[in-house]
């Protein structure tokens, strides 16, 4: 166990004097090129929720952490405490609650600590970086009884609420087949060579659990998503909020089997994982079979039924939307879900909406669009102290991040994996299950037993 089990289980109460909800932002940097990003989001999404104080911030690179406090201060007009270590930020009995938006291989262990040190956790998607972690957030969750959401704010939407209960009162007939895609704009990352570690920089917290490796500036900000150690590809990165909702509304949970195949296609560079693959996967619940099929793509496209995204795709490889130069042609993004029923199909886009079309002469059908607000669901749970009212309760999150690890597995060992369920474990599969962890660099070690 951590030395944050050793502050002890917390009280229900909040730590702060008021029913003020105390959040610590952890991971307050950027995506692509610019300060801000996910972490940016975060602070932003919590200066709208009433009775939230953003009190703390963390993040291992100074100028970074500065945008941070900076950021706060322009919001509320208080000066957060600031911190590098986040072990230090977890004792600081003043939070009552952290929000995590730091690269994927930190997600769990950050949770676990968060859990045992009595604080409940907003945790970004993927909430795990293999399936043994994906087990061990889970356990931690409850066996601290913490509230822990993970960061699917699609599941907030009320389109795409109001669509899943479309399809589970029959409006579609039988839906036995779900496709998500993720069609983004990425440009080549080109090759970094090794270099110093920038100034202000904590380069052994930002690795982590991950193997130390030489610096370079593609392993680092962003472009990590893009190397094993720390990322999942964009499978786990744009990737994991489709293949949430296609499961979502599919009504599966694991499933029985799941290929992929694909590649690093066009570009020369530094990316080690795929930036095209085509992933299937098979479910059997109660007897009923079901698909999933998933699609990345990296480059232009078509889109699909409604699904196609007028924005357009950053210059610098990251998730921001940018203004499209006069004259320029739009690179175009396809992001989000298809469902195909007995009676007809329903597609939920990325951006809060959904469109259907109804018999076999594809006639138009129910439409919405309408958002949510994931941060305010989170911080609802927080004070009525009910796990069923979160929207992504990181179980749902952490069984739907197992179905990008299985894919990106199949994609490594070349081959149909059948998965147990009950056991976690890819059956006859020596090879695949060693993809299951990791060998933990200590003392950054996600526990055997939480």
């Amino acid at each position: 166990m951590s030395s944050a089990a050793a502050l002890g289980a917390a009280s229900r109460m909040f730590a702060s004097p008021s029913d003020t909800v105390r959040v610590a932002c952890i991971g307050v940097g950027g995506r692509g090129k610019k300060l801000g990003g996910r972490g940016k989001d975060h602070i932003n999404g919590y200066a709208k929720v009433p009775g939230v104080e953003v009190a703390a911030v963390c993040d291992p690179d100074q100028a970074h952490l500065d945008f941070g406090v900076q950021l706060v201060e322009k919001n509320s007009g208080k000066k957060p405490r600031a911190y590098t270590d986040f072990r230090k930020l977890l004792e600081d009995k003043s939070i009552d609650a952290v929000s995590i938006a730091t690269p994927n291989h930190w997600h769990t262990l950050m949770t676990i600590w968060a859990c045992q040190a009595g604080k409940d956790v907003y945790v970004e998607k993927p909430c795990s970086h293999n399936i043994f972690e994906a087990k061990q957030i889970v356990a931690a969750a409850r066996k601290y009884d913490r509230i822990v959401q993970h960061g699917s704010q699609i599941r907030s939407s009320a389109a795409a609420q109001e669509a899943v209960k479309m399809m589970r009162d029959g409006f579609l007939g039988d839906v036995y087949l779900a496709r998500g895609l993720c069609f983004k704009w990425r440009d080549t990352i080109g090759r970094t060579p090794p270099s110093p570690v920038p100034p202000g920089v904590d380069y052994d917290l930002w690795t982590g659990p991950a193997p130390k490796r030489e610096f370079t500036m593609n392993r680092f900000h962003y472009n990590w998503h893009w190397f094993w150690d720390y990322g999942n590809g964009d499978l786990g990165n744009q990737g994991i909020h489709e293949m949430d909702v296609a499961r979502w509304g599919l009504g599966v949970k694991y499933p029985v089997k799941a290929s992929a195949i694909g590649g690093h296609f066009m570009f020369d560079d530094d990316q080690e994982t795929p930036n095209t693959l085509n992933c299937a996967f098979e479910f059997n619940e109660s007897g009923k079979r079901k698909m999933m099929e998933f699609e990345v793509r990296h480059w232009m496209s078509n889109g699909e039924a409604s699904v196609h995204d007028q924005r357009r795709a950053p210059a610098d490889n990251s998730d921001d939307e940018v203004s499209n130069p006069a004259g320029a042609p739009k690179p175009l993004n396809s992001i989000g879900n298809l469902f195909y029923g007995s009676k007809g199909y329903l597609a939920i886009d990325s951006y809060t909406s959904y469109k259907t079309w109804m018999g076999t002469g594809e006639e138009p059908g129910p439409a919405r669009k309408a958002g949510g607000d994931h941060y305010a669901n989170f911080i609802d749970a927080v004070r009525s102290r009910k796990r069923e009212s979160l929207n992504a309760e990181v179980e749902e999150g952490a069984v739907s991040t197992v179905l990008v690890h299985l894919a990106n597995i199949s994609y490594r060992v070349g081959r149909t994996l059948h998965f147990d369920a009950k056991t976690m474990t890819c059956l006859n599969d020596a090879e695949a299950n060693r993809y299951l962890t990791r060998e933990y660099r200590k003392p950054f070690v996600v526990p055997e037993k939480v």
